[in-house]
């Protein structure tokens, strides 16, 4: 009879990281986290460490370098994680430089060892193992002795039970290094140049007994510490699924009219699309979209990539925005990237409990993403409508179009398959005048008008007029005659 051993996994208190890494980090685990110079490495690791040490488990961070700890720290306190009143009580520094540079590996261990027997840490961090491997390299036999000192650490921590750190540059080759074989878990740093922006993405090459998830993961080192964004597909709680069960009733659009184009409304949970040319009114739509959520008593989200709402004429989006009943999300960083964006938007939606969100626009968008993340950017959208649509929320985004007045295109990245239903803006010319003309050409599973309206933008918003009563304008290139427009509920300004 064999008995099954429980791994207990520890939360990091990183945001994102430990749904990269499977559900939190194996306690007792001996890791390595690599990476070349400035890619965030240190600052990684005394995260964690200020994060998971308390007085009763306490961490030791055993400093390999050649500056001295209080130069490093005087950087980390720049952090919001870092706790001043946390070091001598949960965390504490020792300065293994001297022992590092005779090379003597046993003594090295040995102080190692003392320490860890006077202090019973939860938490070993080496920073930076590097080090060790470089002056040990030039010794006879080094190689041999580096792995022994690897194996008699490892056995070392957890004996005491402990969760091990090795910090260390590294290249990607991982070749014949023992310590790739030691190690537990991998996690690797990555960082790039690309224009003006530096793309940082994490990778767990390796963690031992659970399915961490594979690729690069963006991850964003700021005043609060490192921010990991998971892929979109799993940054959504697994209990959201189920708000999907249940379709509940219609949406009001808050435009007169508009609701009966849908078929009444549209269904809460959908993804809707709202394409047009410049100056059509797409924003305005959105905007009234949120406001008729807020008196229905939704909260909104709306992320903006066009213009920040506040310094923009609609006020009535920048009033939500300052009454606390939407949240907004933008951002100007040069290497942003949609698993960012998606993070942000969930977090904001959690904050609110909102129910409707909007995105504005989805050219802005693109053109606000590093470069890197231009090139899969319709896989990525997919999988955020996706993600979004998971939580419940009804999704509006806004898509620019090429004014031309022959084109009957919805969206530039034929995104128009993953939107449960399509709302389409653009212009006629009826003697010699530019007319806005608006359609439903989608709502999935349900019916909906096929009508042509003409629509007029009033300081109250959009108001929706008479369907065309024959073929004027310029439509699909051919001259059209004059018409004349039955009254409806609502004339065109």
């Amino acid at each position: 009879m064999t008995t099954h051993v429980t791994i207990h996994r520890l939360p990091t208190g990183i945001p994102g990281l430990d749904d990269i890494l499977g559900g939190g980090l194996p306690e007792f685990s001996f890791n390595l986290i690599a990476g070349q110079p400035g890619c965030g490495k240190t600052t990684l690791a005394h995260q964690l460490m200020f994060a998971m040490a308390t007085p009763e488990r306490p961490a030791l961070y055993f400093t390999v370098l050649g500056e001295p700890p209080l130069k490093m720290l005087r950087y980390q306190q720049q952090f919001d994680f870092f706790d001043s009143e946390a070091i001598d009580s949960s965390v504490r520094f020792i300065n293994l430089s001297d022992d590092a540079i005779a090379g003597d590996l046993d003594r090295l261990l040995k102080r190692m060892g003392d320490a860890v027997m006077q202090h019973s840490p939860a938490f070993v961090f080496v920073d930076s193992f590097r080090s060790i491997v470089r002056e040990n390299e030039a010794q006879v036999g080094a190689q041999g002795d580096l792995q022994q000192f690897l194996q008699q650490l490892a056995m070392l921590m957890t004996s005491w039970q402990a969760t091990t750190f090795l910090i260390g540059q590294y290249t990607c080759e991982t070749d014949a290094n023992p310590v790739f074989t030691v190690a537990d878990g991998l996690i690797w740093l990555h960082q790039s140049v690309e224009r003006n922006s530096m793309v940082r993405k994490m990778e767990i090459m390796k963690m031992r007994g659970q399915p961490s998830l594979p690729g690069l993961h963006t991850f964003r080192i700021g005043s609060a510490g490192v921010s990991v964004f998971p892929p979109a597909s799993v940054a959504v709680p697994a209990k959201a699924d189920a708000a999907l069960a249940v379709l509940a009733p219609r949406l009001p659009m808050g435009v007169p009219g508009l609701d009966d184009m849908l078929g009444g409304g549209l269904p809460r949970g959908y993804s809707l699309l709202v394409a047009g040319p410049s100056g059509s009114g797409k924003s305005i739509l959105a905007a009234a979209f949120l406001a008729e959520g807020v008196r229905n008593g939704e909260h909104g989200v709306i992320a903006a990539f066009e213009q920040n709402p506040n310094r923009s004429r609609n006020r009535v989006v920048a009033d939500l925005i300052a009454g606390g009943h939407v949240g907004l999300v933008e951002s100007r960083a040069a290497d942003l990237s949609i698993d960012e964006v998606v993070f942000m938007l969930l977090r904001e939606i959690q904050r609110l409990g909102a129910r409707r969100v909007v995105i504005d626009s989805l050219s802005g968008f693109e053109l606000a993403l590093a470069p890197t993340f231009r090139e899969d950017f319709r896989e990525s959208l997919s999988n955020m409508v996706t993600a979004l649509a998971s939580t419940g929320v009804t999704v509006l985004m806004t898509s620019e179009l090429e004014d031309r007045y022959t084109d009957l295109r919805f969206s530039p990245y034929g995104t128009a398959f993953m939107t449960d239903a399509i709302i389409v803006q653009r212009y006629i010319e009826v003697e010699s005048r530019l007319l806005r003309v608006m359609a439903v050409v989608k709502v999935r599973a349900s019916a909906h008008s096929d009508q042509l309206r003409e629509f007029s933008i009033g300081a109250d918003g959009i108001h929706i007029g008479a369907m065309l009563s024959g073929q004027e304008g310029l439509l699909g290139g051919q001259p059209m005659k004059k018409r004349s427009l039955a009254p409806d509920s609502v004339r065109p300004a």
